[in-house]
């Protein structure tokens, strides 16, 4: 469509807003009828470590959405004139960091500070919900943090109304509905993917298992409601609409679809919701979604059981860290150049250094790197130290470097990988790559094929990542036809045949990464013992 053609669709609401408050950035994606981006904002936020807690609080969270909301309106205004004001659109949906722990009373008061995805301390609820249900249930899920506060003793449990998602707690203020979509209902607790709900017979069992403590909540009643893709999940409301845009021209009564992941809004931005198809994501942390013909065979601590935002089951490979590490090299070639009295633009930097990858040694020269900023489950860790390690006889060139750092951002994805590959004989006919690990043309996808010995593919829309994944969703409730189901409408409507690009891998470059795999297996114990170190505490 023609800027004139947007423009006109802006100023009378044929629009799609998608919001995703991702892990380092919040970013807004309003979309077309045809679900182009036609304009976008965003804010930068970063997680807290407080009191053993990796956290953000709500003033961060509303600050942060409201920064983001008022960057799309000057982006709107850029591009369209000073005149055009984005007074409503057709629909939004709200999308975030999956996962995680948000306990509410009655009076709608956060009970302890939010417990993100990126905490690892709920190993012994973890294990013992996992043994219960013959299910893995991984640290991460909001059910595994609800039981580790109750076998803590945490007095706030006694209390709870409510317990919630990020993406699901801003829905809630925004529409009043407690919803939320079954991509992160299968990130708080197990799902059934016939019924489309919460798995009922594992809902009996926790409310036995936690009987004998008599709380005055059952847990159905205190979780979201589950819904699927196309749901009617609410409107905009008064307060809603003034909470979003402080400037108070947004108007209530917009429908919401139902808020979903990170995950599933990834699915949707790569066309990956069809059975065997699959998707990475990769960014702050790394995951790959792979959409099953059928359930596994069993339950692997290492995959994480989730669902597609139309409930089909995925099996996910899920890594906590990823590019973090990476991006605070990047930085320190940035004081280095800016020191040197260069001007610096970051898209050059991480073009220049990243493709300069592609040049070193298959196998990364020799060396060796951790990117554990946090803790990795996929390996056993509750923390994390960043690390790189090399050996006199390494090839300790800039190439390597960043090849080893590209490297250990899939390395413990992998692992997961190879349980779904090799041990259950998994197939994908599709492998779509998306996040800020791809926005460097053919790097971070030819690393992506090398490491899983597959062809991968990257859409023109791989930057835009979720935030374009929940306004597709947003558009999917408002456009759909009777009937039509999110493949199809994905296929035929949105996608149409634009399949990307797509890069087969090299077998040197699996042969050299397989080299790395060996060598980063083999040097956990020195991750080991960097952690157990007391060179940090205090």
């Amino acid at each position: 469509m023609s800027i004139a053609e947007n423009r006109q669709a802006i100023l009378e609401g044929r629009t799609a807003l998608g919001i995703e408050l991702g892990s380092t950035r919040i970013k807004a994606v309003l979309i077309n009828e045809q679900n182009e981006p036609i304009a976008s904002g965003g804010h930068e936020w970063e997680n807290r470590y407080e009191h053993g807690v990796w956290t953000y609080s709500l003033e961060d969270v509303w600050s942060g959405l409201q920064g983001c909301y008022q960057s799309l309106l000057m982006d709107i205004k850029e591009k369209y004139g000073a005149e055009t004001e984005l007074t409503r659109t057709g629909a939004i949906g709200i999308s975030a960091m999956m996962h995680g722990y948000m306990p509410f009373d009655k009076e709608g008061n956060l009970l302890v500070p939010f417990r993100t995805w990126r905490n690892n301390i709920t190993g012994e609820a973890s294990e013992k919900l996992s043994e219960l249900f013959h299910y893995n249930v991984p640290q991460r899920w909001s059910i595994a943090h609800l039981y580790q506060a109750i076998l803590k003793g945490e007095p706030h449990v006694k209390d709870i109304d409510y317990i919630t998602t990020l993406e699901a707690y801003v829905h809630w203020k925004l529409t009043g509905q407690r919803v939320l979509g079954i991509g992160d209902v299968a990130g708080m607790f197990p799902v059934d993917c016939e019924t489309k709900d919460y798995n009922e017979t594992m809902i009996q069992q926790f409310d036995q298992l936690v009987q004998p403590y008599g709380f005055g909540w059952k847990l159905r009643d205190i979780m979201p409601r589950c819904l699927v893709a196309g749901q009617e999940a609410g409107c905009l409301t008064e307060e809603g609409a003034r909470l979003l845009d402080v400037s108070g021209r947004l108007q209530a009564g917009i429908p919401m679809c139902p808020p979903e992941g990170d995950a599933g809004t990834g699915m949707v931005a790569t066309n990956s919701v069809a059975m065997r198809t699959g998707n990475v994501s990769a960014g702050t942390s790394v995951f790959a979604s792979i959409v099953l013909e059928k359930e596994l065979s069993a339950p692997y601590k290492e995959i994480d059981m989730v669902a597609t935002p139309s409930g089909h089951p995925v099996a996910m490979a899920h890594s906590n860290n990823c590019t973090t590490d990476l991006n605070a090299w990047v930085g320190i070639f940035k004081e280095f150049a800016q020191a040197m009295g260069m001007e610096v633009d970051m898209n050059q930097l991480y073009g220049t250094l990243y493709r300069k990858a592609l040049e070193g040694d298959k196998d990364g020269g020799g060396l060796l790197s951790y990117c554990y900023y946090s803790g990795e489950h996929m390996t056993g860790f509750e923390e994390g130290r960043p690390l790189f390690v090399r050996s006199p006889e390494s090839h300790f060139t800039l190439a390597n470097f960043m090849r080893t750092n590209l490297y250990t951002c899939l390395g413990a994805m992998r692992v997961g990988l190879d349980i779904l590959f090799k041990k259950e004989d998994v197939k994908v006919s599709r492998l779509l790559g998306h996040g800020g690990l791809f926005k460097t043309k053919g790097v971070g996808q030819q690393i992506l094929a090398d490491a899983v010995g597959a062809p991968v593919s990257v859409m023109d829309t791989a930057g835009e990542g979720g935030a374009w994944g929940i306004a597709v969703l947003a558009s999917y409730l408002i456009h759909k036809k009777e009937r039509e189901t999110l493949e199809d409408f994905l296929d035929q409507k949105v996608f149409a045949g634009n399949m990307g690009t797509t890069l087969a891998p090299d077998p040197e470059g699996i042969e050299g990464y397989n080299r790395f795999m060996e060598r980063y297996l083999k040097g956990i114990p020195v991750e080991r013992a960097a952690v157990d170190s007391d060179i940090w505490t205090e």
